[in-house]
Protein backbone atom coordinates (compact mmCIF):
# COMPACT_ATOMS: atom_id res chain seq x y z
CA UNK A 1 0.00 0.00 0.00
CA UNK A 2 1.06 3.61 -0.62
CA UNK A 3 2.68 4.78 2.59
CA UNK A 4 0.70 7.89 3.52
CA UNK A 5 3.05 8.91 6.29
CA UNK A 6 6.23 8.68 4.22
CA UNK A 7 7.78 6.55 6.97
CA UNK A 8 9.85 3.45 6.30
CA UNK A 9 7.96 0.74 8.10
CA UNK A 10 9.50 -2.56 9.11
CA UNK A 11 8.83 -4.24 5.78
CA UNK A 12 11.02 -5.79 3.15
CA UNK A 13 12.39 -3.29 0.65
CA UNK A 14 11.46 -5.82 -2.03
CA UNK A 15 7.79 -5.02 -1.35
CA UNK A 16 8.26 -1.56 -2.80
CA UNK A 17 8.52 -0.92 -6.52
CA UNK A 18 9.37 2.77 -6.10
CA UNK A 19 10.84 4.76 -3.21
CA UNK A 20 11.28 8.52 -3.49
CA UNK A 21 13.14 9.96 -0.51
CA UNK A 22 13.46 13.74 0.06
CA UNK A 23 13.96 14.41 -3.63
CA UNK A 24 14.51 17.91 -4.97
CA UNK A 25 15.28 18.99 -8.52
CA UNK A 26 16.61 22.36 -9.61
CA UNK A 27 16.86 23.90 -13.08
CA UNK A 28 18.84 26.95 -14.15
CA UNK A 29 16.99 29.41 -16.36
CA UNK A 30 19.30 31.80 -18.31
CA UNK A 31 18.47 35.49 -17.89
CA UNK A 32 19.74 36.29 -21.41
CA UNK A 33 19.67 34.51 -24.73
CA UNK A 34 22.86 33.71 -26.67
CA UNK A 35 22.28 31.55 -29.72
CA UNK A 36 25.40 32.03 -31.87
CA UNK A 37 29.12 31.39 -31.35
CA UNK A 38 29.79 35.09 -31.97
CA UNK A 39 27.42 36.14 -29.18
CA UNK A 40 29.09 33.72 -26.75
CA UNK A 41 32.65 34.84 -27.65
CA UNK A 42 31.88 38.58 -27.53
CA UNK A 43 30.11 38.03 -24.24
CA UNK A 44 33.21 36.42 -22.76
CA UNK A 45 35.49 39.22 -24.03
CA UNK A 46 33.20 41.81 -22.51
CA UNK A 47 33.31 39.93 -19.24
CA UNK A 48 29.60 39.26 -19.35
CA UNK A 49 29.14 35.86 -17.79
CA UNK A 50 25.90 33.98 -18.05
CA UNK A 51 23.47 34.78 -15.24
CA UNK A 52 20.83 32.28 -14.24
CA UNK A 53 17.65 32.16 -12.26
CA UNK A 54 17.18 29.05 -10.12
CA UNK A 55 13.91 27.20 -10.47
CA UNK A 56 13.06 24.34 -8.11
CA UNK A 57 10.74 21.98 -9.99
CA UNK A 58 10.53 19.62 -6.99
CA UNK A 59 11.23 20.25 -3.32
CA UNK A 60 11.69 17.56 -0.68
CA UNK A 61 9.29 15.05 -2.25
CA UNK A 62 8.92 11.68 -0.50
CA UNK A 63 6.60 8.72 -1.03
CA UNK A 64 6.62 4.95 -1.56
CA UNK A 65 4.67 2.76 -3.96
CA UNK A 66 4.24 -0.95 -3.30
CA UNK A 67 4.45 -3.52 -6.06
CA UNK A 68 1.14 -3.88 -7.86
CA UNK A 69 -0.14 -0.44 -6.91
CA UNK A 70 -1.48 2.21 -9.26
CA UNK A 71 -0.67 5.68 -7.95
CA UNK A 72 -2.23 8.81 -9.41
CA UNK A 73 -0.41 12.13 -9.62
CA UNK A 74 -2.48 15.26 -10.16
CA UNK A 75 -1.67 18.94 -10.27
CA UNK A 76 -1.80 21.98 -12.47
CA UNK A 77 0.57 22.55 -15.38
CA UNK A 78 4.06 23.34 -14.12
CA UNK A 79 3.56 21.59 -10.79
CA UNK A 80 6.45 19.13 -11.37
CA UNK A 81 4.53 16.00 -12.41
CA UNK A 82 6.53 15.22 -15.56
CA UNK A 83 9.82 16.09 -13.84
CA UNK A 84 8.98 13.57 -11.12
CA UNK A 85 8.29 10.85 -13.69
CA UNK A 86 11.58 11.58 -15.47
CA UNK A 87 13.46 11.23 -12.18
CA UNK A 88 11.80 7.87 -11.53
CA UNK A 89 12.59 6.76 -15.09
CA UNK A 90 16.23 7.78 -14.73
CA UNK A 91 16.02 10.36 -17.51
CA UNK A 92 16.93 13.04 -14.94
CA UNK A 93 18.83 12.84 -11.67
CA UNK A 94 17.84 14.59 -8.44
CA UNK A 95 19.94 17.38 -6.97
CA UNK A 96 19.17 16.12 -3.48
CA UNK A 97 17.57 12.95 -2.20
CA UNK A 98 17.33 9.49 -3.72
CA UNK A 99 15.05 7.54 -6.02
CA UNK A 100 15.04 3.75 -5.76
CA UNK A 101 13.31 1.63 -8.40
CA UNK A 102 12.87 -2.13 -8.10
CA UNK A 103 11.93 -3.54 -11.52
CA UNK A 104 11.99 -2.86 -15.26
CA UNK A 105 10.41 0.47 -16.20
CA UNK A 106 8.59 1.34 -19.41
CA UNK A 107 8.52 5.14 -19.32
CA UNK A 108 5.71 6.50 -21.42
CA UNK A 109 6.39 10.06 -20.38
CA UNK A 110 5.13 11.75 -23.51
CA UNK A 111 4.26 10.95 -27.09
CA UNK A 112 6.84 8.49 -28.37
CA UNK A 113 9.59 9.04 -25.81
CA UNK A 114 12.78 7.48 -27.17
CA UNK A 115 11.49 7.30 -30.74
CA UNK A 116 13.49 8.76 -33.65
CA UNK A 117 11.46 10.74 -36.23
CA UNK A 118 13.82 9.90 -39.11
CA UNK A 119 13.40 6.14 -38.62
CA UNK A 120 10.42 4.13 -39.83
CA UNK A 121 7.77 2.82 -37.48
CA UNK A 122 9.17 -0.71 -37.72
CA UNK A 123 12.73 0.46 -37.01
CA UNK A 124 11.58 2.45 -33.98
CA UNK A 125 9.62 -0.46 -32.54
CA UNK A 126 12.60 -2.83 -32.87
CA UNK A 127 15.01 -0.24 -31.45
CA UNK A 128 12.76 0.53 -28.47
CA UNK A 129 12.35 -3.18 -27.74
CA UNK A 130 16.12 -3.69 -27.80
CA UNK A 131 16.67 -0.77 -25.44
CA UNK A 132 14.07 -2.28 -23.09
CA UNK A 133 15.96 -5.58 -23.06
CA UNK A 134 13.74 -7.64 -25.35
CA UNK A 135 15.47 -10.42 -27.25
CA UNK A 136 15.09 -10.75 -31.02
CA UNK A 137 12.83 -13.76 -30.51
CA UNK A 138 10.62 -11.88 -28.03
CA UNK A 139 10.31 -9.00 -30.46
CA UNK A 140 9.31 -11.28 -33.34
CA UNK A 141 6.54 -12.73 -31.18
CA UNK A 142 5.24 -9.28 -30.22
CA UNK A 143 5.92 -7.38 -33.46
CA UNK A 144 2.65 -7.96 -35.31
CA UNK A 145 0.69 -7.63 -32.08
CA UNK A 146 2.13 -4.14 -31.54
CA UNK A 147 1.01 -2.84 -34.92
CA UNK A 148 -2.34 -4.57 -34.66
CA UNK A 149 -3.02 -2.96 -31.29
CA UNK A 150 -1.93 0.44 -32.62
CA UNK A 151 -4.05 -0.09 -35.75
CA UNK A 152 -1.07 0.89 -37.91
CA UNK A 153 -0.38 -2.26 -39.93
CA UNK A 154 -0.28 -0.26 -43.18
CA UNK A 155 2.25 2.25 -41.89
CA UNK A 156 5.19 0.07 -40.79
CA UNK A 157 7.54 1.52 -43.43
CA UNK A 158 6.52 5.15 -42.95
CA UNK A 159 8.92 7.49 -41.15
CA UNK A 160 7.64 8.70 -37.81
CA UNK A 161 8.11 12.35 -38.77
CA UNK A 162 5.14 11.88 -41.11
CA UNK A 163 2.87 10.44 -38.39
CA UNK A 164 0.06 12.45 -36.86
CA UNK A 165 0.17 12.96 -33.10
CA UNK A 166 -2.57 10.33 -32.67
CA UNK A 167 -0.66 7.73 -34.73
CA UNK A 168 2.54 8.55 -32.82
CA UNK A 169 0.78 8.05 -29.49
CA UNK A 170 -0.85 4.77 -30.50
CA UNK A 171 2.47 3.29 -31.63
CA UNK A 172 4.28 4.50 -28.51
CA UNK A 173 1.68 3.06 -26.14
CA UNK A 174 1.45 -0.27 -27.98
CA UNK A 175 5.25 -0.62 -27.96
CA UNK A 176 5.64 0.31 -24.31
CA UNK A 177 3.13 -2.24 -23.03
CA UNK A 178 4.53 -4.97 -25.28
CA UNK A 179 7.86 -4.87 -23.40
CA UNK A 180 6.07 -6.41 -20.38
CA UNK A 181 7.44 -3.92 -17.83
CA UNK A 182 7.25 -4.29 -14.07
CA UNK A 183 6.58 -0.54 -13.74
CA UNK A 184 4.68 1.63 -16.20
CA UNK A 185 4.93 5.41 -16.08
CA UNK A 186 2.06 7.07 -17.94
CA UNK A 187 1.77 10.80 -18.59
CA UNK A 188 -1.58 11.83 -20.12
CA UNK A 189 -1.73 8.76 -22.36
CA UNK A 190 -5.51 9.00 -22.65
CA UNK A 191 -5.49 12.68 -23.62
CA UNK A 192 -4.78 12.03 -27.31
CA UNK A 193 -6.52 9.75 -29.77
CA UNK A 194 -10.10 8.94 -30.64
CA UNK A 195 -12.63 7.68 -28.10
CA UNK A 196 -12.40 4.07 -29.24
CA UNK A 197 -8.64 3.94 -28.81
CA UNK A 198 -8.84 5.70 -25.44
CA UNK A 199 -11.22 2.97 -24.29
CA UNK A 200 -8.80 0.32 -25.58
CA UNK A 201 -5.94 1.96 -23.62
CA UNK A 202 -8.08 2.12 -20.50
CA UNK A 203 -8.95 -1.58 -20.74
CA UNK A 204 -5.30 -2.46 -21.30
CA UNK A 205 -4.19 -0.49 -18.26
CA UNK A 206 -6.76 -2.36 -16.18
CA UNK A 207 -5.40 -5.64 -17.55
CA UNK A 208 -1.87 -4.58 -16.58
CA UNK A 209 -3.15 -3.80 -13.09
CA UNK A 210 -4.65 -7.29 -12.79
CA UNK A 211 -1.20 -8.73 -13.57
CA UNK A 212 0.06 -7.02 -10.40
CA UNK A 213 2.19 -4.50 -12.26
CA UNK A 214 3.01 -1.12 -10.76
CA UNK A 215 1.67 1.98 -12.48
CA UNK A 216 2.17 5.69 -11.92
CA UNK A 217 -0.54 7.58 -13.75
CA UNK A 218 -0.39 11.33 -14.39
CA UNK A 219 -3.51 13.02 -15.71
CA UNK A 220 -5.73 16.10 -15.57
CA UNK A 221 -8.77 13.87 -16.06
CA UNK A 222 -9.98 13.40 -12.49
CA UNK A 223 -12.64 10.84 -13.37
CA UNK A 224 -10.03 8.56 -14.99
CA UNK A 225 -7.72 8.99 -11.99
CA UNK A 226 -10.61 7.94 -9.73
CA UNK A 227 -11.27 4.85 -11.83
CA UNK A 228 -7.66 3.70 -12.04
CA UNK A 229 -5.99 4.81 -8.82
CA UNK A 230 -6.82 3.90 -5.24
CA UNK A 231 -4.31 6.44 -3.90
CA UNK A 232 -2.97 9.70 -5.32
CA UNK A 233 -0.76 12.66 -4.56
CA UNK A 234 -1.36 16.29 -5.44
CA UNK A 235 1.72 18.23 -6.51
CA UNK A 236 1.63 22.01 -6.22
CA UNK A 237 4.68 23.95 -7.45
CA UNK A 238 6.97 21.02 -6.72
CA UNK A 239 5.59 20.25 -3.24
CA UNK A 240 3.29 17.41 -2.23
CA UNK A 241 0.28 19.35 -1.01
CA UNK A 242 -2.01 16.37 -0.33
CA UNK A 243 -1.67 12.57 -0.38
CA UNK A 244 -3.87 9.62 0.47
CA UNK A 245 -7.00 8.05 -1.00
CA UNK A 246 -7.76 9.38 -4.48
CA UNK A 247 -11.27 10.57 -3.65
CA UNK A 248 -10.02 12.58 -0.67
CA UNK A 249 -7.02 14.00 -2.55
CA UNK A 250 -9.20 15.16 -5.45
CA UNK A 251 -11.68 16.72 -3.03
CA UNK A 252 -8.85 18.51 -1.21
CA UNK A 253 -7.40 19.56 -4.59
CA UNK A 254 -10.67 21.17 -5.69
CA UNK A 255 -11.09 22.82 -2.28
CA UNK A 256 -7.55 24.22 -2.39
CA UNK A 257 -7.98 25.52 -5.95
CA UNK A 258 -11.30 27.07 -4.96
CA UNK A 259 -9.70 28.77 -1.96
CA UNK A 260 -6.97 30.25 -4.16
CA UNK A 261 -9.55 31.40 -6.71
CA UNK A 262 -11.57 33.10 -3.99
CA UNK A 263 -8.50 34.99 -2.77
CA UNK A 264 -7.61 36.05 -6.31
CA UNK A 265 -11.23 36.97 -6.95
CA UNK A 266 -11.40 39.12 -3.81
CA UNK A 267 -8.31 41.02 -4.97
CA UNK A 268 -9.71 41.79 -8.39
CA UNK A 269 -13.43 42.20 -7.75
CA UNK A 270 -13.13 45.97 -7.22
CA UNK A 271 -11.19 46.33 -10.45
CA UNK A 272 -13.85 44.25 -12.22
CA UNK A 273 -16.60 46.71 -11.25
CA UNK A 274 -17.97 48.19 -14.43
CA UNK A 275 -17.88 51.94 -14.82
CA UNK A 276 -20.20 51.86 -17.79
CA UNK A 277 -20.68 55.63 -17.95
CA UNK A 278 -17.02 56.27 -18.73
CA UNK A 279 -16.14 53.13 -20.69
CA UNK A 280 -17.34 51.51 -23.88
CA UNK A 281 -15.90 47.97 -23.73
CA UNK A 282 -15.88 45.70 -26.78
CA UNK A 283 -18.28 43.28 -25.07
CA UNK A 284 -21.01 45.93 -24.93
CA UNK A 285 -23.28 46.98 -27.79
CA UNK A 286 -26.77 48.26 -28.63
CA UNK A 287 -28.74 51.32 -29.78
CA UNK A 288 -28.94 52.74 -26.22
CA UNK A 289 -32.61 53.68 -26.55
CA UNK A 290 -32.74 52.04 -23.14
CA UNK A 291 -29.37 52.08 -21.38
CA UNK A 292 -28.15 49.96 -18.48
CA UNK A 293 -26.50 52.40 -16.09
CA UNK A 294 -25.53 50.07 -13.24
CA UNK A 295 -25.79 46.44 -12.14
CA UNK A 296 -25.56 45.26 -8.55
CA UNK A 297 -25.32 41.70 -7.23
CA UNK A 298 -27.00 41.60 -3.81
CA UNK A 299 -27.26 39.02 -1.03
CA UNK A 300 -30.25 38.21 1.19
CA UNK A 301 -29.57 41.35 3.24
CA UNK A 302 -29.72 43.53 0.11
CA UNK A 303 -26.02 44.24 0.46
CA UNK A 304 -23.65 44.12 -2.48
CA UNK A 305 -21.74 40.85 -2.48
CA UNK A 306 -19.69 38.78 -4.91
CA UNK A 307 -19.27 35.50 -3.01
CA UNK A 308 -22.21 33.18 -2.37
CA UNK A 309 -22.87 29.66 -1.11
CA UNK A 310 -25.01 27.05 -2.87
CA UNK A 311 -28.57 27.52 -1.59
CA UNK A 312 -28.18 31.25 -0.88
CA UNK A 313 -30.54 34.00 -1.99
CA UNK A 314 -28.96 36.09 -4.74
CA UNK A 315 -30.45 39.19 -6.36
CA UNK A 316 -29.41 40.92 -9.56
CA UNK A 317 -30.44 44.56 -9.60
CA UNK A 318 -30.47 46.38 -12.95
CA UNK A 319 -30.55 50.19 -13.11
CA UNK A 320 -31.54 51.70 -16.44
CA UNK A 321 -32.43 54.99 -18.08
CA UNK A 322 -34.60 55.89 -21.08
CA UNK A 323 -32.86 57.84 -23.86
CA UNK A 324 -35.44 57.53 -26.66
CA UNK A 325 -38.86 56.18 -27.44
CA UNK A 326 -38.91 52.41 -27.47
CA UNK A 327 -41.22 49.51 -28.25
CA UNK A 328 -42.05 46.39 -26.20
CA UNK A 329 -38.83 46.09 -24.18
CA UNK A 330 -37.60 42.84 -22.63
CA UNK A 331 -34.84 42.38 -20.05
CA UNK A 332 -32.80 39.20 -19.86
CA UNK A 333 -30.03 37.69 -17.78
CA UNK A 334 -27.71 34.83 -18.78
CA UNK A 335 -25.20 33.01 -16.57
CA UNK A 336 -21.95 31.53 -17.90
CA UNK A 337 -19.12 29.55 -16.33
CA UNK A 338 -15.71 31.16 -16.14
CA UNK A 339 -14.64 29.42 -19.37
CA UNK A 340 -17.63 30.82 -21.25
CA UNK A 341 -19.95 27.78 -21.10
CA UNK A 342 -23.59 28.87 -21.18
CA UNK A 343 -25.45 27.55 -18.13
CA UNK A 344 -28.87 29.18 -18.03
CA UNK A 345 -30.81 32.31 -18.88
CA UNK A 346 -34.14 33.98 -18.18
CA UNK A 347 -35.96 36.95 -19.64
CA UNK A 348 -39.15 38.87 -18.99
CA UNK A 349 -40.80 37.70 -22.23
CA UNK A 350 -40.41 34.00 -21.38
CA UNK A 351 -41.75 34.69 -17.90
CA UNK A 352 -44.76 36.60 -19.36
CA UNK A 353 -43.83 39.82 -17.58
CA UNK A 354 -45.30 42.95 -19.15
CA UNK A 355 -43.03 45.89 -18.35
CA UNK A 356 -44.30 49.38 -17.75
CA UNK A 357 -41.15 51.43 -17.59
CA UNK A 358 -40.87 54.91 -16.19
CA UNK A 359 -40.25 57.57 -18.84
CA UNK A 360 -36.92 58.48 -17.30
CA UNK A 361 -35.60 55.22 -15.91
CA UNK A 362 -35.78 52.90 -12.97
CA UNK A 363 -34.69 49.62 -11.41
CA UNK A 364 -35.48 45.99 -12.18
CA UNK A 365 -34.52 43.14 -9.82
CA UNK A 366 -34.26 39.41 -10.49
CA UNK A 367 -34.41 37.21 -7.39
CA UNK A 368 -32.86 33.74 -7.11
CA UNK A 369 -34.47 32.30 -3.98
CA UNK A 370 -32.29 29.18 -3.93
CA UNK A 371 -28.99 29.42 -5.80
CA UNK A 372 -28.36 25.92 -7.15
CA UNK A 373 -24.95 26.63 -8.70
CA UNK A 374 -21.98 24.61 -7.42
CA UNK A 375 -18.47 25.78 -6.62
CA UNK A 376 -17.01 27.97 -9.34
CA UNK A 377 -16.52 31.40 -10.84
CA UNK A 378 -19.46 32.67 -12.91
CA UNK A 379 -20.16 35.54 -15.29
CA UNK A 380 -23.42 37.33 -16.00
CA UNK A 381 -24.69 38.87 -19.24
CA UNK A 382 -27.35 41.60 -18.91
CA UNK A 383 -29.44 42.50 -21.96
CA UNK A 384 -32.39 44.72 -22.84
CA UNK A 385 -33.91 44.38 -26.30
CA UNK A 386 -37.10 45.05 -28.20
CA UNK A 387 -39.74 42.65 -29.46
CA UNK A 388 -40.51 39.05 -28.67
CA UNK A 389 -37.68 37.93 -30.96
CA UNK A 390 -35.11 40.27 -29.46
CA UNK A 391 -34.56 41.73 -32.91
CA UNK A 392 -33.28 45.13 -31.76
CA UNK A 393 -30.63 45.21 -29.01
CA UNK A 394 -30.92 48.32 -26.87
CA UNK A 395 -28.05 47.50 -24.52
CA UNK A 396 -26.10 44.25 -24.19
CA UNK A 397 -23.45 43.81 -21.48
CA UNK A 398 -21.79 40.47 -22.31
CA UNK A 399 -20.29 38.55 -19.35
CA UNK A 400 -19.22 41.76 -17.59
CA UNK A 401 -20.39 40.90 -14.08
CA UNK A 402 -18.71 38.22 -12.00
CA UNK A 403 -19.55 36.30 -8.84
CA UNK A 404 -18.15 33.31 -6.98
CA UNK A 405 -19.96 30.32 -5.50
CA UNK A 406 -18.56 28.20 -2.69
CA UNK A 407 -20.15 24.92 -1.80
CA UNK A 408 -19.73 22.16 0.76
CA UNK A 409 -21.61 19.84 -1.61
CA UNK A 410 -19.14 17.30 -3.03
CA UNK A 411 -20.60 17.14 -6.51
CA UNK A 412 -18.92 18.15 -9.75
CA UNK A 413 -20.45 20.16 -12.57
CA UNK A 414 -22.30 23.47 -12.44
CA UNK A 415 -25.69 22.85 -10.84
CA UNK A 416 -26.98 20.92 -7.82
CA UNK A 417 -30.51 19.56 -8.10
CA UNK A 418 -32.12 19.03 -4.68
CA UNK A 419 -33.04 15.37 -4.42
CA UNK A 420 -33.58 12.41 -2.12
CA UNK A 421 -33.20 8.66 -2.46
CA UNK A 422 -35.92 6.12 -1.78
CA UNK A 423 -35.20 2.39 -1.42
Amino acid sequence: MFNLNNKFEVESEEEYAIEVNNVSKRFKIPREKRTTVYENITGLFKGNRYSYEEFWALQDVSFKVKKGETLGIIGENGSGKSTLLKLIAGVLYPDTGKVRVNGKIAPFLELGVGFQPELTAEENVRLYGAVMGMTKTEMEVKFEEIFEFAELERFKEMKLKNFSSGMYMRLAFATAIATNPDILLIDEVLAVGDEAFQKKCFNTINEIKRKNKTIIFVSHDMETVKKLCKNSIYLDHGIIRYKGSTEKVIYDYYSYINEKEVKDFEKTIIEKSVSSETENPKDQWGTREIEITNVKILDKNNEENSIFTTGDIMKIQIHYKINKDFENPAFGIAIFSNDGTYITGVNTNLDDITLKLDNYGGTLTLNFENLTLLTGLYKITIAVCSGNKWNTPYDIRSQQYTFKVQSAIRYEGFVHFPHKWEV
